[in-house]
């Protein structure tokens, strides 16, 4: 063989090496542009007021700008469903909640196949609930409200934000647990129930922490019990539902949330952002403004696969009160 045609083989066989590297050093390091932060319910609730929190955080661990971008309607399954819909490149991400991702797929078909098309990152934040009844209720602690209760089974009401909303999850649960019959009134959203509340219509409110809080202070409602892993410093009188010895009622009224992403997002991708998410609410500075709206860092799912775990677990727990309470959604 020629000197020739060895010298041209060569620079051929560097030639095509250089052409199939040219795609990979093309590619930009991500992310190298904005990306949305999709929240399937309104601006000012729970999930959003976090997402804003984790948006500023991430911003500055990923050096780009995340865009809060609040998608409400039928319950979080329109915001979710643009989740999974989206481009599956790391610039959309999504907010995740138990009733996203483990009430809605029990009662809407499109729900659930709506979740499969989602890939968990990490659930992130956690936010207690507090049982509170009206000061006209001759019981000021839970052992005598769950007295009164049985006293008179049927005479008293709990407002819940709609019919097969976590929140009437977790007074069937209680009616289940306790063996009491407190009348479920659904609402559409905590405001509506949070003023019957005040005024005696209702007597008893599950409700988050956060909206809850400021009407105990001023003494409009008296909290009996926590759903929380430990007594809240807000309220440090007030027992667990796990101290008085209702574990798993606990864990129900303890609302989460978490990151997902398109379900065909590249590995290398998700681990980026679940690392920038996971960073960004460790902070201090996100730590801080959780505290103050009654929510803490809550990372013991913090990888997808625990936290695709926990979502199972989580089905499978409030399908079995769904089916035994037979409750049903129009």
């Amino acid at each position: 063989m020629s000197l020739l045609p060895r010298r041209l083989t060569r620079r051929l066989s560097l030639l095509t090496l250089c052409l199939l590297s040219l795609p990979t050093l093309a590619q930009p390091a991500f992310p190298s542009k904005p990306i949305k932060l999709i929240v399937p319910f309104a601006a000012g609730g729970s999930t959003d007021l976090v997402a804003r929190v984790l948006a500023e955080r991430m911003r500055q661990e990923l050096g780009q700008a995340v865009v809060v971008d609040n998608r409400s309607g039928a319950g979080g399954m329109m915001g979710t469903e643009a989740v999974a819909q989206a481009a599956p490149d790391g610039y959309t991400i999504g907010m995740a909640t138990v009733s996203t991702l483990a009430v809605n797929p029990i009662f809407y078909d499109k729900a659930a196949a709506t979740n499969r098309q989602l890939l968990p990152l990490a659930k992130l934040v956690s936010m207690p609930s507090v049982y509170s009844v009206h000061p006209s209720l001759p019981a000021k602690d839970f052992a005598g409200f769950v007295a009164e209760l049985r006293r008179k089974p049927g005479g008293y009401s709990a407002g819940v934000p709609g019919v097969g909303s976590i929140g009437h999850l977790m007074l069937e649960a209680f009616n289940d647990t306790l063996g009491v019959k407190v009348v479920n009134v659904p609402y559409r959203g905590m405001g509506a129930a949070l003023s019957d509340a005040l005024a005696g219509t209702i007597q008893l409110l599950p409700d988050q922490l956060p909206s809850a809080l400021p009407q105990i202070r001023a003494g409009k409602l008296v909290p009996v019990a926590v759903a929380a892993p430990k007594r809240l410093p807000e309220l440090p009188q007030v027992p667990t539902l796990k101290e008085l010895g209702y574990a798993e009622l606990n864990e129900l009224g303890i609302t989460w949330f978490g990151l997902v992403v398109p379900a065909k997002t590249p590995p290398a991708v998700a681990e980026r952002l679940r690392a920038a998410a996971l960073k960004a609410v460790q902070s201090p500075e996100a730590q801080a403004r959780l505290q103050q709206m009654g929510a803490s860092v809550d990372a013991g799912s913090s990888d997808g696969g625990s936290f695709q775990a926990l979502i199972d677990t989580q089905l499978r727990r409030n399908r079995a009160i769904v089916q035994k309470a037979d409750i049903k959604v129009e």
